[in-house]
């Protein structure tokens, strides 16, 4: 099947739309979901408001935007360093480093994804599609947990309870940085992380 060509149309309606989640995501790092405008957002990204509302109705709908675009962006970096890797340490490894590098490329994005998380537990207040993104996450963790149970090189652990505590470790790590509290360079933090987890799992 032959893909459909963009047009130019499609360029510029992607260019624009990545502008302004660009922007949003560095307004609402800097003053909150609550405080943050539409006219914040859409000077940041140097437009006219109306132009922000051409592509997005309201400014939750360009929070769970930003937050989205950036979460699926992770994820899709993650699955395909993983995927390089060969064996569970060198997969577990990538998928440290891979998030790790991201959130101190990401910052502005990183602020307001953790921010999400306080909302995790309130089903009303945490949007489905960002619980589903979070999950898949974790879940790749899990394939390859049971794939290296099953093949030997680990020893043999509840895996889907394994692949979130090693998920929210990352993400310890990952906040951490973000506030200035870890005291290391970013190698050692990966390093000793990356220990850590191995000799947690690691057939005895």
């Amino acid at each position: 099947m032959t893909p459909t060509r963009k047009t130019k149309q499609d360029v510029v309606s992607e260019f624009r739309c990545s502008e302004i989640l660009a922007a949003a995501r560095k307004v609402f790092a800097t003053r909150g979901f609550s405080e943050a405008t539409v006219d914040d957002i859409a000077l940041s990204a140097g437009i006219a408001k109306g132009t922000v509302y051409l592509y997005f109705p309201s400014k939750k709908d360009i929070y769970l935007a930003a937050l989205k675009s950036g979460l699926t962006d992770l994820q899709e970096k993650t699955r395909a360093t993983m995927q390089a890797a060969t064996g569970i340490r060198a997969k577990l490894a990538s998928f440290v480093r891979t998030r790790i590098e991201y959130a101190e490329a990401n910052r502005d994005f990183i602020k307001i994804y953790h921010s999400e998380f306080g909302n995790l537990t309130n089903a009303a207040a945490c949007d489905s599609e960002f619980q589903q993104l979070y999950l898949l996450q974790a879940k790749m963790l899990e394939n390859a947990l049971n794939d290296a149970v099953d093949a030997g090189e680990i020893r043999r652990v509840r895996t889907d309870f394994t692949a979130f505590i090693i998920y929210d470790m990352v993400r310890g790590v990952m906040t951490q940085r973000l506030l200035g509290w870890s005291t290391g360079a970013m190698e050692d933090d990966i390093q000793l992380l990356n220990d850590l987890i191995w000799k947690g799992i690691v057939a005895a």
